[in-house]
Protein backbone atom coordinates (compact mmCIF):
# COMPACT_ATOMS: atom_id res chain seq x y z
CA UNK A 1 0.00 0.00 0.00
CA UNK A 2 1.38 3.39 -0.97
CA UNK A 3 2.40 5.80 1.77
CA UNK A 4 0.52 9.04 2.31
CA UNK A 5 3.74 10.87 1.42
CA UNK A 6 4.43 10.08 -2.22
CA UNK A 7 7.48 7.76 -2.48
CA UNK A 8 9.68 9.89 -4.75
CA UNK A 9 12.66 9.82 -2.35
CA UNK A 10 14.71 7.07 -0.73
CA UNK A 11 14.71 8.58 2.73
CA UNK A 12 17.08 7.63 5.53
CA UNK A 13 15.28 6.54 8.67
CA UNK A 14 16.15 9.76 10.49
CA UNK A 15 13.92 12.59 11.68
CA UNK A 16 15.56 15.69 13.09
CA UNK A 17 13.98 17.67 15.88
CA UNK A 18 16.32 20.64 16.03
CA UNK A 19 19.61 22.00 14.77
CA UNK A 20 22.38 24.24 15.99
CA UNK A 21 25.09 25.54 13.67
CA UNK A 22 26.47 22.64 11.69
CA UNK A 23 24.79 20.02 13.91
CA UNK A 24 21.42 18.28 13.79
CA UNK A 25 19.68 16.42 16.63
CA UNK A 26 17.10 13.66 16.46
CA UNK A 27 14.15 13.35 18.83
CA UNK A 28 15.94 10.54 20.69
CA UNK A 29 19.00 12.73 21.32
CA UNK A 30 21.41 11.53 18.64
CA UNK A 31 23.69 14.19 17.18
CA UNK A 32 24.88 14.37 13.57
CA UNK A 33 27.38 16.69 11.91
CA UNK A 34 25.61 18.07 8.85
CA UNK A 35 27.86 18.21 5.80
CA UNK A 36 24.93 17.96 3.41
CA UNK A 37 23.26 21.19 4.57
CA UNK A 38 19.96 20.24 2.99
CA UNK A 39 21.80 19.75 -0.34
CA UNK A 40 23.84 22.97 -0.09
CA UNK A 41 20.87 25.02 1.16
CA UNK A 42 21.45 25.76 4.86
CA UNK A 43 24.13 28.36 4.19
CA UNK A 44 24.05 29.82 7.72
CA UNK A 45 23.59 26.46 9.39
CA UNK A 46 20.73 25.60 11.71
CA UNK A 47 19.09 27.97 14.17
CA UNK A 48 21.13 30.99 13.11
CA UNK A 49 19.87 33.73 15.46
CA UNK A 50 19.71 36.54 12.88
CA UNK A 51 17.95 34.40 10.29
CA UNK A 52 15.51 33.01 12.85
CA UNK A 53 14.75 36.50 14.16
CA UNK A 54 14.24 37.94 10.68
CA UNK A 55 11.78 35.20 9.71
CA UNK A 56 9.88 35.34 13.02
CA UNK A 57 9.62 39.13 12.98
CA UNK A 58 8.39 39.24 9.40
CA UNK A 59 5.98 36.34 9.88
CA UNK A 60 4.34 38.24 12.73
CA UNK A 61 3.76 41.22 10.41
CA UNK A 62 2.88 40.00 6.92
CA UNK A 63 4.01 36.90 5.05
CA UNK A 64 2.48 37.29 1.62
CA UNK A 65 0.75 39.97 -0.42
CA UNK A 66 1.51 38.94 -4.05
CA UNK A 67 3.40 40.92 -6.65
CA UNK A 68 0.36 43.08 -7.37
CA UNK A 69 1.87 45.47 -4.82
CA UNK A 70 5.28 46.81 -3.89
CA UNK A 71 7.33 44.56 -1.63
CA UNK A 72 9.98 46.62 0.19
CA UNK A 73 11.81 43.51 1.36
CA UNK A 74 12.22 42.35 -2.24
CA UNK A 75 13.33 45.80 -3.34
CA UNK A 76 15.99 45.87 -0.63
CA UNK A 77 17.27 42.40 -1.48
CA UNK A 78 17.39 43.20 -5.19
CA UNK A 79 19.37 46.37 -4.49
CA UNK A 80 21.93 44.39 -2.47
CA UNK A 81 22.33 41.78 -5.20
CA UNK A 82 22.72 44.42 -7.88
CA UNK A 83 25.24 46.36 -5.79
CA UNK A 84 27.43 43.27 -5.35
CA UNK A 85 27.19 41.64 -8.77
CA UNK A 86 27.32 42.17 -12.52
CA UNK A 87 23.53 42.47 -12.62
CA UNK A 88 21.26 45.47 -13.10
CA UNK A 89 17.94 43.82 -12.23
CA UNK A 90 16.59 40.81 -10.31
CA UNK A 91 13.50 38.59 -10.54
CA UNK A 92 12.58 36.54 -7.47
CA UNK A 93 10.99 33.10 -7.56
CA UNK A 94 10.84 30.02 -5.32
CA UNK A 95 13.39 27.42 -6.43
CA UNK A 96 16.35 26.62 -8.63
CA UNK A 97 14.32 24.85 -11.28
CA UNK A 98 11.96 27.83 -11.46
CA UNK A 99 14.91 30.21 -11.71
CA UNK A 100 16.37 28.20 -14.57
CA UNK A 101 13.02 28.03 -16.36
CA UNK A 102 12.70 31.79 -16.09
CA UNK A 103 16.27 32.25 -17.25
CA UNK A 104 15.60 30.27 -20.42
CA UNK A 105 12.48 32.36 -21.07
CA UNK A 106 14.50 35.54 -20.66
CA UNK A 107 17.19 34.32 -23.06
CA UNK A 108 14.59 33.55 -25.72
CA UNK A 109 12.77 36.82 -25.09
CA UNK A 110 16.00 38.78 -25.43
CA UNK A 111 16.73 37.25 -28.83
CA UNK A 112 13.18 37.75 -30.06
CA UNK A 113 13.14 41.40 -29.02
CA UNK A 114 16.47 41.97 -30.74
CA UNK A 115 15.02 40.72 -34.00
CA UNK A 116 15.96 37.02 -33.89
CA UNK A 117 12.77 35.10 -33.03
CA UNK A 118 14.21 31.97 -34.65
CA UNK A 119 16.86 31.81 -31.93
CA UNK A 120 15.26 29.58 -29.31
CA UNK A 121 17.79 26.81 -28.65
CA UNK A 122 20.06 26.67 -25.60
CA UNK A 123 23.40 24.86 -25.52
CA UNK A 124 23.92 22.91 -22.28
CA UNK A 125 26.64 20.53 -21.11
CA UNK A 126 26.70 16.81 -20.51
CA UNK A 127 26.63 16.10 -16.80
CA UNK A 128 24.57 19.20 -16.03
CA UNK A 129 21.70 19.37 -13.59
CA UNK A 130 19.24 22.22 -14.07
CA UNK A 131 16.13 20.96 -12.29
CA UNK A 132 13.19 18.55 -12.38
CA UNK A 133 10.54 20.41 -14.39
CA UNK A 134 9.86 19.02 -17.85
CA UNK A 135 11.91 21.69 -19.62
CA UNK A 136 14.78 21.53 -17.14
CA UNK A 137 14.87 17.75 -17.44
CA UNK A 138 15.48 18.31 -21.13
CA UNK A 139 18.14 20.91 -20.34
CA UNK A 140 19.77 18.45 -17.96
CA UNK A 141 19.66 15.71 -20.56
CA UNK A 142 20.15 12.77 -18.19
CA UNK A 143 18.34 9.75 -19.70
CA UNK A 144 17.59 8.34 -16.24
CA UNK A 145 15.69 11.48 -15.28
CA UNK A 146 13.87 11.64 -18.62
CA UNK A 147 12.69 8.02 -18.60
CA UNK A 148 8.92 7.67 -18.57
CA UNK A 149 8.04 11.31 -19.13
CA UNK A 150 7.51 11.30 -22.86
CA UNK A 151 9.37 13.15 -25.58
CA UNK A 152 11.88 15.65 -24.12
CA UNK A 153 11.01 19.32 -24.43
CA UNK A 154 12.57 20.75 -27.58
CA UNK A 155 15.18 23.47 -27.60
CA UNK A 156 18.24 22.08 -25.81
CA UNK A 157 21.48 20.87 -27.35
CA UNK A 158 24.22 19.15 -25.36
CA UNK A 159 28.00 19.16 -25.67
CA UNK A 160 30.77 17.67 -23.51
CA UNK A 161 31.65 19.78 -20.46
CA UNK A 162 34.88 21.75 -20.89
CA UNK A 163 35.03 21.02 -24.65
CA UNK A 164 35.09 24.43 -26.34
CA UNK A 165 35.52 23.05 -29.86
CA UNK A 166 32.40 20.90 -29.52
CA UNK A 167 30.48 23.82 -28.11
CA UNK A 168 31.39 26.16 -30.96
CA UNK A 169 30.50 23.44 -33.46
CA UNK A 170 27.05 23.17 -31.84
CA UNK A 171 26.17 26.83 -32.49
CA UNK A 172 23.56 27.19 -35.23
CA UNK A 173 21.39 30.05 -36.54
CA UNK A 174 18.76 28.88 -34.01
CA UNK A 175 21.05 29.12 -30.98
CA UNK A 176 19.94 31.74 -28.45
CA UNK A 177 22.36 31.19 -25.58
CA UNK A 178 24.62 28.96 -23.53
CA UNK A 179 23.72 27.72 -20.03
CA UNK A 180 26.52 26.26 -17.90
CA UNK A 181 27.28 25.54 -14.23
CA UNK A 182 30.69 26.91 -13.18
CA UNK A 183 31.00 23.78 -11.05
CA UNK A 184 28.77 20.82 -11.83
CA UNK A 185 27.44 19.63 -8.49
CA UNK A 186 25.10 16.72 -9.20
CA UNK A 187 27.47 15.03 -11.65
CA UNK A 188 30.33 14.88 -9.16
CA UNK A 189 31.81 18.32 -8.31
CA UNK A 190 33.42 18.98 -11.68
CA UNK A 191 34.92 22.44 -12.19
CA UNK A 192 34.79 24.33 -15.45
CA UNK A 193 38.20 25.00 -16.94
CA UNK A 194 39.09 28.74 -17.07
CA UNK A 195 39.84 28.46 -20.80
CA UNK A 196 36.37 26.99 -21.31
CA UNK A 197 34.59 29.75 -19.39
CA UNK A 198 36.51 32.51 -21.16
CA UNK A 199 35.80 30.78 -24.45
CA UNK A 200 32.07 30.82 -23.70
CA UNK A 201 32.13 34.58 -23.26
CA UNK A 202 34.06 35.00 -26.50
CA UNK A 203 31.68 32.74 -28.42
CA UNK A 204 28.63 34.57 -27.07
CA UNK A 205 30.12 37.93 -28.04
CA UNK A 206 31.06 36.64 -31.48
CA UNK A 207 27.66 35.13 -32.32
CA UNK A 208 25.41 37.48 -30.35
CA UNK A 209 24.35 34.85 -27.82
CA UNK A 210 23.34 35.16 -24.17
CA UNK A 211 25.77 33.74 -21.62
CA UNK A 212 23.91 32.18 -18.68
CA UNK A 213 25.40 30.59 -15.58
CA UNK A 214 23.40 28.23 -13.40
CA UNK A 215 24.64 29.27 -9.94
CA UNK A 216 21.86 27.54 -8.02
CA UNK A 217 24.37 25.44 -6.08
CA UNK A 218 27.56 27.49 -6.47
CA UNK A 219 26.13 30.91 -5.65
CA UNK A 220 25.81 32.93 -2.42
CA UNK A 221 29.30 32.22 -1.10
CA UNK A 222 29.49 28.45 -1.57
CA UNK A 223 32.88 28.62 -3.35
CA UNK A 224 34.34 31.52 -1.37
CA UNK A 225 33.14 34.24 -3.75
CA UNK A 226 29.59 35.56 -3.75
CA UNK A 227 29.19 33.85 -7.14
CA UNK A 228 31.48 31.18 -8.57
CA UNK A 229 31.87 32.88 -11.94
CA UNK A 230 33.81 35.64 -10.17
CA UNK A 231 36.76 33.23 -9.88
CA UNK A 232 37.01 33.31 -13.68
CA UNK A 233 36.77 37.09 -14.04
CA UNK A 234 34.07 36.63 -16.67
CA UNK A 235 30.87 38.66 -16.76
CA UNK A 236 27.72 36.71 -17.68
CA UNK A 237 24.53 38.20 -19.07
CA UNK A 238 22.25 36.34 -16.69
CA UNK A 239 22.49 33.85 -13.81
CA UNK A 240 20.13 31.74 -11.73
CA UNK A 241 20.40 31.53 -7.95
CA UNK A 242 18.56 29.53 -5.27
CA UNK A 243 19.50 27.02 -2.53
CA UNK A 244 21.71 29.04 -0.14
CA UNK A 245 20.12 32.44 -0.80
CA UNK A 246 17.25 31.73 1.63
CA UNK A 247 19.29 29.79 4.16
CA UNK A 248 16.61 27.08 4.19
CA UNK A 249 13.59 29.18 3.28
CA UNK A 250 12.44 28.58 -0.35
CA UNK A 251 13.80 31.39 -2.50
CA UNK A 252 15.23 31.68 -5.99
CA UNK A 253 16.39 34.56 -8.13
CA UNK A 254 17.37 35.47 -11.66
CA UNK A 255 20.00 38.19 -11.98
CA UNK A 256 20.44 39.87 -15.35
CA UNK A 257 22.02 42.81 -17.11
CA UNK A 258 19.80 45.67 -18.18
CA UNK A 259 20.10 44.59 -21.81
CA UNK A 260 18.44 41.25 -21.02
CA UNK A 261 16.14 42.34 -18.19
CA UNK A 262 14.67 45.32 -20.05
CA UNK A 263 12.72 42.99 -22.33
CA UNK A 264 10.80 41.50 -19.38
CA UNK A 265 7.90 43.93 -19.39
CA UNK A 266 4.63 43.49 -17.42
CA UNK A 267 2.91 40.26 -18.39
CA UNK A 268 5.96 38.49 -19.83
CA UNK A 269 6.66 36.47 -16.67
CA UNK A 270 5.24 36.08 -13.20
CA UNK A 271 5.01 34.23 -9.92
CA UNK A 272 2.46 34.07 -7.12
CA UNK A 273 4.76 33.36 -4.19
CA UNK A 274 8.12 34.53 -5.52
CA UNK A 275 9.78 37.37 -3.66
CA UNK A 276 7.13 37.65 -0.96
CA UNK A 277 7.92 39.55 2.27
CA UNK A 278 8.76 36.45 4.29
CA UNK A 279 11.07 34.89 1.70
CA UNK A 280 12.90 38.15 1.13
CA UNK A 281 13.24 38.80 4.86
CA UNK A 282 15.13 35.50 4.97
CA UNK A 283 17.14 36.43 1.88
CA UNK A 284 18.11 39.80 3.32
CA UNK A 285 19.27 38.18 6.57
CA UNK A 286 21.37 35.63 4.69
CA UNK A 287 22.92 38.15 2.32
CA UNK A 288 23.74 40.56 5.14
CA UNK A 289 25.72 37.78 6.82
CA UNK A 290 27.44 36.56 3.67
CA UNK A 291 28.44 40.11 2.70
CA UNK A 292 29.63 41.00 6.21
CA UNK A 293 33.39 41.67 6.50
CA UNK A 294 35.34 38.45 6.88
CA UNK A 295 32.56 36.01 6.02
CA UNK A 296 33.77 35.05 2.53
CA UNK A 297 37.36 35.11 3.82
CA UNK A 298 36.25 32.51 6.35
CA UNK A 299 34.73 30.35 3.60
CA UNK A 300 37.92 30.53 1.54
CA UNK A 301 40.22 29.84 4.51
CA UNK A 302 38.11 27.04 5.97
CA UNK A 303 37.48 25.57 2.53
CA UNK A 304 41.19 25.51 1.68
CA UNK A 305 41.98 23.79 5.00
CA UNK A 306 39.17 21.30 4.41
CA UNK A 307 40.51 20.53 0.95
CA UNK A 308 43.94 19.76 2.41
CA UNK A 309 42.35 17.48 5.00
CA UNK A 310 40.45 15.61 2.28
CA UNK A 311 43.60 15.26 0.19
CA UNK A 312 45.37 13.68 3.17
CA UNK A 313 42.34 11.49 3.79
CA UNK A 314 42.54 10.21 0.21
CA UNK A 315 46.24 9.46 0.68
CA UNK A 316 45.50 7.51 3.86
CA UNK A 317 42.66 5.46 2.35
CA UNK A 318 43.59 4.67 -1.27
CA UNK A 319 41.35 1.59 -1.27
CA UNK A 320 38.29 3.78 -0.71
CA UNK A 321 39.02 7.19 -2.26
CA UNK A 322 40.81 8.06 -5.47
CA UNK A 323 40.27 11.79 -6.08
CA UNK A 324 39.39 15.06 -4.34
CA UNK A 325 37.48 17.72 -6.26
CA UNK A 326 36.15 21.09 -5.26
CA UNK A 327 36.55 24.65 -4.10
CA UNK A 328 35.51 26.71 -1.11
CA UNK A 329 33.02 24.60 0.84
CA UNK A 330 31.90 22.51 -2.11
CA UNK A 331 33.90 19.28 -2.18
CA UNK A 332 33.64 15.77 -3.54
CA UNK A 333 35.49 12.53 -2.85
CA UNK A 334 35.46 10.10 -5.78
CA UNK A 335 35.02 6.66 -4.30
CA UNK A 336 36.19 3.23 -5.40
CA UNK A 337 33.45 1.17 -3.73
CA UNK A 338 29.85 2.21 -4.49
CA UNK A 339 29.23 5.67 -3.06
CA UNK A 340 26.01 4.39 -1.47
CA UNK A 341 28.13 2.09 0.70
CA UNK A 342 30.39 4.98 1.71
CA UNK A 343 27.39 7.21 2.43
CA UNK A 344 25.92 4.58 4.74
CA UNK A 345 29.25 4.02 6.46
CA UNK A 346 29.81 7.71 7.24
CA UNK A 347 26.22 8.02 8.45
CA UNK A 348 26.97 5.33 11.02
CA UNK A 349 29.86 7.54 12.19
CA UNK A 350 27.51 10.48 12.78
CA UNK A 351 28.16 12.44 9.57
CA UNK A 352 25.54 13.53 7.06
CA UNK A 353 26.71 13.82 3.44
CA UNK A 354 25.15 13.69 -0.02
CA UNK A 355 25.97 11.47 -2.95
CA UNK A 356 26.63 12.79 -6.45
CA UNK A 357 27.27 11.38 -9.89
CA UNK A 358 30.52 9.72 -10.94
CA UNK A 359 30.50 7.76 -7.66
CA UNK A 360 31.26 10.89 -5.63
CA UNK A 361 30.62 11.60 -1.95
CA UNK A 362 29.54 15.25 -1.84
CA UNK A 363 30.50 17.46 1.12
CA UNK A 364 28.70 20.81 1.26
CA UNK A 365 28.58 21.95 4.89
CA UNK A 366 27.01 25.18 6.13
CA UNK A 367 29.21 28.17 5.31
CA UNK A 368 29.61 28.92 9.02
CA UNK A 369 31.37 25.58 9.63
CA UNK A 370 34.67 25.70 11.54
CA UNK A 371 37.98 24.05 10.73
CA UNK A 372 37.58 21.94 13.85
CA UNK A 373 34.23 20.68 12.58
CA UNK A 374 35.90 19.88 9.25
CA UNK A 375 38.46 17.81 11.18
CA UNK A 376 35.65 16.02 13.02
CA UNK A 377 34.04 15.26 9.66
CA UNK A 378 37.30 13.92 8.24
CA UNK A 379 37.81 11.76 11.33
CA UNK A 380 34.35 10.30 10.82
CA UNK A 381 35.07 9.62 7.14
CA UNK A 382 38.40 8.04 8.09
CA UNK A 383 36.74 5.71 10.60
CA UNK A 384 34.17 4.74 8.00
CA UNK A 385 36.88 4.14 5.39
CA UNK A 386 38.86 1.96 7.79
CA UNK A 387 35.82 -0.21 8.48
CA UNK A 388 34.97 -0.44 4.78
CA UNK A 389 38.53 -1.46 3.94
CA UNK A 390 38.45 -4.15 6.62
CA UNK A 391 35.12 -5.44 5.33
CA UNK A 392 36.41 -5.52 1.74
CA UNK A 393 39.52 -7.40 2.87
CA UNK A 394 37.44 -9.97 4.72
CA UNK A 395 35.17 -10.51 1.73
CA UNK A 396 38.10 -11.02 -0.63
CA UNK A 397 39.89 -13.44 1.71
Amino acid sequence: MISALMPTFKRADLAFERGEGAWLYTADGRRFLDFGAGIAVSSLGHGHPKLVAAIAEQAAKVMHVSNLYRIPQAEALAQKLVAHSFADSVFFCNSGAEANEGMVKMIRRDQAQRGYPERTRIICCDGAFHGRTLAMLAATGNPAYLDGFGKPVEGFDHVPFNNLNALRDAITPETAGIMVEPIQGESGIKQADPHFIHGLRQACDEFGLVLAFDEVQTGVGRTGKLFAHEWYDVKPDIISVAKGIGGGFPLGAILATEEVASHMTPGTHGTTFGGNPLACAAGNAVLDEVLAPGFLDHVRKTGAAFGEMLTELTRQHPQIFEQVRGRGLMWGLRCKPPVADVLTAVLHEGLLCVSAGDNVLRLVPPLIVTEEECRIACDAISRAATKLTQKMTELSA
